[in-house]
């Protein structure tokens, strides 16, 4: 498989990917219509800021699995639009946390110590420093805007210092402030005319887009400061440029733009223009809320794993997946388990189903997240029926063309087990098929039932499900006929009950087994004497 990098992350990250068998391209100081172009061909593409992940681009990307973003945010990848054409969108939302907080953090300094326009002055031979005495932080107000993980780490190191710091942010729970021992303010309003700084960390959206704009720069106290390392726009540039004409903004620092430029091409090279470039004290870096080497590292590694993982089809924390609770490490063993329940029915069972149930008992029924859960049995269900570039973002609408139905409940009642997955397949002909399992703490998943027979198997990656008469004799003659083809057997556990009407005895048999088992050992496994039916699990 083929990956697209069109802009810089570590080098140890791209050699990760070469050699997991990637083949790699790096692509980097081009154009967004170049890269718009370049992207047929590729099944991942790894992106920071600059890189535009649209309509357009995706329109063009004929194989394109993945995407992920190296940093947080994701103002530059139109998620829906990435679901809309079943790519996977991934970003790395903590990896440069720190590298962000610690860069306002500076320019907060900045704008209070005018340390640029000091060292300006002085490498302009201009000693006089008189002209840049600035004021002290110590005992000023910080107003944070949006109290996140970059805002908070911004909150504890300003109060570090000595300010009073408050915040906005009507998403996150009071304890949260009074942790931090941060003020609480209800409104933007509120907090506006008690700061002498006010520092953004709010993602972009039509929400935040200009949420600083003329009319809130003019309910600060006159010569405020302002900085914006979070995202371009959520400061309106030219009202912004404007008020510090007119001195009611003393200065900002800005590390984003609403229209980025380009981050590669050389200064004779660039056309870039913006009002806040001519705006005085206005002091302004190029996007480098990430550009530490600990954080570019960290990025680095964090988006390729994300991205093998994806591209191997395995469960990532993706932007167009649903929401789950805890960590990831904790759903996998439960999302793993049931992949495997959804794939046995069509390997196990010829009979068209219509519908599925799904039943989270136990813990998992006060889980919120076990949408994720169900949407792994939808991806097992339909890799059973052949469909093998289904993936976690394309499998509703998989599902949906094949016009099952799926029908997810809760019930915290159980027995036996802590958690409990049970899975009732309505088919065609109108049987009830139940297939149920449980993780146990270790992680090891397990079948507890399986069309009515009880049992309690180990899942492994082959399992041979062998329907059989309950006489003496079977489990040696299956036996036998494994050994003599050098087929392992890992474990062997079998269920039984009644034939409905008569006196018959009937067994299910779970057979896990090391080796590849052929059409023909299958064959001859049939035809051995008690034997009913056999059907072969491949639940890798």
């Amino acid at each position: 498989m083929k990956v697209l990098i069109t802009e810089s992350i570590a080098e140890k990250s791209v050699q990760y990917l070469k050699d997991q068998g990637y083949e790699v391209e790096e692509y980097l100081g081009h154009s967004q219509e170049e890269i718009n172009e370049h992207i047929k061909g590729f099944h991942a593409l790894i992106v920071r800021s600059a890189t535009k992940v649209g309509p357009e681009l995706l329109a063009n990307a004929d194989c394109l699995k993945a995407v992920g973003r190296a940093g947080t945010g994701i103002d530059n990848i139109d998620v829906p639009a990435c679901t809309e054409h079943g790519v996977i969108a991934l970003n790395t939302p903590t990896a440069n946390n720190m590298a962000a907080g610690e860069l306002a953090v500076g320019h907060a300094f900045v704008v209070f110590r005018n340390i640029c326009a000091a060292n300006e002055g002085v490498h302009n031979g201009d000693f006089r420093r008189g002209q840049w005495t600035g004021y002290e932080l110590e005992g000023k107000t910080a107003g944070v805007i949006g109290l996140g993980r970059i805002g908070s780490i911004v909150a504890r190191k300003l109060k570090g210092i000595g300010m009073n710091v408050i915040a906005y942010d009507p998403f996150v729970p009071s304890e949260k402030f009074e942790k931090l021992g941060v003020g609480r303010c209800q409104t933007l309003d509120e907090l506006l005319p008690q700061v002498d700084l006010i520092t953004l960390h709010t993602p972009k959206t039509k929400d935040t887009y200009n949420m600083i704009a003329k009319e809130q720069l003019y309910k600060c106290k006159r010569g405020v400061r302002i900085v914006n390392a979070a995202r371009g726009g959520l400061v309106n540039e030219q009202d912004l440029a404007d008020a510090l004409a007119e001195g009611q903004v003393a200065a900002a620092a800005i590390d984003v733009f609403d229209k980025e430029p380009s981050y590669n091409k050389k200064p004779g090279e660039q056309e870039f223009d913006n009002v806040l470039l001519h705006a005085p004290n206005c002091y302004i870096t190029p996007h480098l809320g990430a550009s530490t080497v600990e954080a570019t590292d960290k990025v680095g590694s964090q988006v390729v794993e994300l991205i093998d993982g994806a591209l191997k089809g395995e469960l990532v924390a993706a932007l167009n997946m649903p929401s789950f609770s805890g960590s990831i490490d904790e759903i996998k063993p439960h999302c793993s388990l049931a992949e495997k329940i959804g794939r046995m029915y069509f390997q196990a069972e010829a009979t068209p189903i219509k519908k599925v149930e799904v039943r989270y008992r136990g813990e998992l029924a006060g889980n919120s997240g076990t949408g994720v859960i169900t949407l792994s049995l939808i991806v097992g269900l339909l890799k059973g029926m052949g469909k093998d570039n289904v993936s976690y973002v394309n499998a509703q609408d998989n599902l949906a063309e094949s016009g099952i139905e799926v029908v997810e409940t809760k019930d915290p009642t159980i027995e036996k087990y802590n958690n409990l997955i049970n899975v009732k397949f309505y088919t065609e002909d109108g049987r009830e098929l139940k297939i149920n399992g449980t993780v146990f703490e270790s992680g090891l998943e397990v079948i507890v039932s399986f069309f009515g027979y009880e049992m309690n198997c180990p899942l492994s990656n082959t399992v041979l499900a062998i329907k059989n008469n309950d006489v003496p004799g079977v489990i040696g003659r299956i036996a036998t006929i494994l050994g003599k083809h050098n087929i392992n057997i890992c474990s062997m556990y079998w269920g039984r009950k009644a034939h409905d009407g008569s006196d018959n005895q009937f067994a299910q048999a779970f057979v896990a087994v090391e080796q590849p088992v052929t059409q023909k050992i299958i064959d001859e496994l049939e035809k051995a004497e008690g034997v009913l039916k056999v059907s072969l699990l491949e639940l890798d």
